[in-house]
């Protein structure tokens, strides 16, 4: 039995019991009639977020930017870009999200800027300018060609050339979003500064985009060349990131993060770190330079839907933490695709039981709790730049980021003109109001299950263990303060046996995925049910 000794309730963070929601703002709700959506729209929708049940909003970018990557392109880190609203709006949302018991959260975007922040211009405009080095530049190579091997995420070299001051500038992603050089300690103040004015102004916390790609290895060697690479795979697997990510200096800079949010109380930095378990788990640092609270989990996005797979992912994960380290789990993405278009509506519930009532603090995604499966967008709505300059790759994120479906009104009632995205294919009955009106929606089930993750301690903060469950089914208890939970989740559209440890009865069944259950001992296809025990 794989069972952790819990950390007294009291002394918990907020998080460790919270789950945090995503709102990609484009999408949520518009405000203001342009078709996209905006901070005074999130305003006017979080009721809906208060009453999911959820403890905390993570906001995608809001900054002002060029939105060549939709904002991930920060030309002026302590502004809101005028597409959704200003900073009076923005000061308006966060006192509403506070006087709903709810947390924000702001997404920190600190490996690269826009080309066009004042930074940039700066730096680009003469090799002797003072913000120079507040950027990666290299000369051509002796024969005149690229500086190294190192691929862009978003395709093609990770270079791009100036002529006006014959270098080359380092790109992880776009063209359009250069590389800072965080070895420079102007930077990090800069940077850090960044931080302290949203902490100062009351967000409580951030999400930190791609921060293992922070730091280059000095001298910027080539990246080993990736001998499994196919050209589906896409450019940006042409070689191994051995030298261009994941440095062990960046450790001190999610370590300066750490030092700033602790200045603050109770302050939460989750990282984006998309690397194996064994180095993600570097990123919450040790006792003594603590990292952020919690590197991002998105093994769940991808992983195989059987119980064998699944009870690995977990156990190497609970195994792979650091002492005191808290996990978490993620579901859905602005660049995942939907859970319910890869596993079918029936299987994310039992997905959203899993995340819900597994051991950590989970990470949901606006929508998901629709069930929005794949979403059509025809060619000519194509927004997202990772297809357009890939395409037919299959990388497209626009189905993730539609626009929330609010009833069956004009746009969906997202919007009152053409939204920017095409709705969901089916947003006329899978809708918000819709769904709210039906008791067996998955939008209930969603309210329900946060609800009994709420009540119950052992769900959302007690210890687990996993159990024996018959093929394909997967069974594991939550304990705390004498409440003893099974969760059992049928991973098949068969009938599987539920199997109940030797030691106990069941005395209640607390929640199921499905309206019509199966009978005693039996998970009815695709049933996932979370019991109260009692021991013999």
């Amino acid at each position: 039995m794989n069972a952790h000794t819990s950390v007294p309730h009291a002394t918990r963070p907020w998080w460790e019991s919270g789950v945090v929601y995503q709102i990609y703002p484009r999408s949520f709700q518009d405000g203001n009639g342009d078709g996209v959506g905006d901070l005074e729209g999130i305003r006017q929708r979080l009721d809906h977020v208060a009453d999911l049940g959820v403890d905390a909003i993570w906001l995608s970018p809001i900054f002002p930017s060029p939105m060549a990557d939709f904002g991930y392109d920060v030309a002026d880190y302590c502004g809101v870009a005028d597409i959704f609203g200003d900073l009076d709006q923005f000061d308006a949302l966060l006192e509403a999200v506070h006087e709903r018991g709810l947390k924000l959260l702001l997404d920190f975007v600190p490996n690269h800027s826009s080309t066009e922040h004042p930074w940039f211009i700066e730096s680009r405009s003469s090799r002797d300018n003072p913000k120079r080095d507040w950027y990666i530049w290299r000369d051509p190579a002796p024969d005149g060609g690229l500086p190294n091997n190192w691929t862009s995420d978003m395709g093609g070299p990770a270079w791009a050339f100036d002529a006006h001051t014959g270098q080359y500038y380092l790109h992880t992603f776009l063209t359009e979003q250069a590389d800072l050089n965080w070895r420079n300690p102007e930077v990090r103040k800069a940077m850090t500064d960044v931080l302290r004015f949203w902490f100062d102004r009351g967000v409580d916390g951030f999400r930190i985009d791609v921060m293992w790609h922070c730091i280059k290895a000095d001298g910027l060697p080539d990246n080993p060349v990736n001998p499994d690479f196919r050209p589906e795979m896409g450019e940006k697997f042409m070689v191994l990131q051995h030298h261009s990510a994941n440095q062990p200096e960046v450790h001190q800079v999610a370590h300066s993060f750490r030092q700033i949010a602790d200045e603050y109380g109770q302050r939460l930095l989750v990282g984006e770190i998309c690397l194996p378990v064994e180095q993600l788990v570097r990123y919450y640092g040790d006792p003594d330079t603590p990292g952020v609270h919690l590197p991002f989990n998105f093994q769940l996005l991808d992983a195989p839907w059987n119980a064998q797979a699944l009870a690995r992912i977990i156990t190497d994960y609970e195994a792979a933490l650091p002492p005191g380290g808290w996990p978490n789990w993620v579901i859905g993405s602005h660049d995942a695709p939907r859970i319910a278009g890869r596993l079918g509506e029936a299987q994310a519930r039992v997905a959203a039981m899993l995340v819900l009532t597994l051991r950590g603090t989970p990470t949901l995604y606006q929508g998901d709790e629709l069930g929005i499966g794949r979403v059509t967008i025809p060619p000519d709505r194509i927004r997202d730049t990772q297809d357009l300059r890939q395409p037919g790759l299959g990388l497209g994120r626009d189905g993730s980021r539609t626009p929330m479906p609010w009833d069956d009104s004009l746009n969906a009632g997202f919007s009152a003109t053409e939204p920017w995205l095409p709705l969901n294919d089916d947003w006329q009955a899978r809708n918000v109001a819709a769904q709210g009106a039906d008791p067996s929606s998955m939008l209930n089930f969603y309210r329900c299950l946060l609800r009994l993750r709420r009540d119950c301690k052992a769900l959302n903060c007690g210890d687990f263990a996993l159990l024996p469950g018959d093929h394909d089914v997967l069974t594991y208890e939550r304990r705390e303060d004498g409440q003893r939970l099974l969760i059992a989740l049928n991973l098949t559209d068969q009938p599987r046996k539920l199997i109940i440890p030797a030691d106990a009865t069941v005395a209640e069944r607390l929640l199921s995925t499905l309206t019509s259950i199966g009978g005693e001992g039996v998970l009815a296809p695709n049933e996932g049910v979370v019991l109260r025990l009692e021991s013999k």
